[in-house]
């Protein structure tokens, strides 16, 4: 992991543009345009870092909230094995972290568990894009360097 990544782009969705939106016209109704690059920067570097690829999605989830989470990971783009979506409901209180094949042997489910943990814990104090920013934090560290940058 420490050679040059080509990272394909990742996506920032709301429930109204979904992970494979095509009108981002109402995402600047959840956040600012400040947060927006916040959070793409954030996703940028969390998947330059990792060579995962880190997607978001914020918007209501379907129920059974894990199983949708689990769709929209499926359709976030290609080698799902590789990815990770964080999905946030804020209006249902609920954080779902979804990992592909390959990037689940680097963040295990008690990874992604402290992440939540973290990010929920900045949501409970206002703070939504600082909780996401620092769960990408988590996450990439966590995660670290792909094998192929290791010394």
């Amino acid at each position: 992991m420490t050679r040059a990544l080509e990272v394909d782009s990742h996506d920032t969705a709301t429930a109204t543009t979904a992970a494979a939106r095509t009108d981002e016209s109402s995402i600047e109704d959840v956040f600012t345009y400040k947060e927006l690059a916040r959070l793409d920067e954030a996703l940028t570097m969390s998947s330059r870092e990792t060579g995962l690829r880190f997607t978001l999605y914020v918007g209501e989830l379907r129920t059974p909230t894990r199983s949708h989470a689990e769709e929209l990971h499926a359709r976030s783009g290609a080698h799902p094995s590789d990815a990770v979506l964080i999905a946030l409901s804020p209006g249902q209180r609920v954080v779902e972290v979804v990992t592909g094949a390959g990037a689940a042997r680097r963040l295990p489910d008690r990874a992604c568990a402290l992440a939540v943990l973290s990010m929920t814990s900045s949501f409970g104090n206002g703070d939504i894009v600082g909780g996401i920013v620092n769960g990408l934090r988590q996450l990439s560290d966590q995660a670290g360097h792909p094998a192929s940058l290791r010394h």
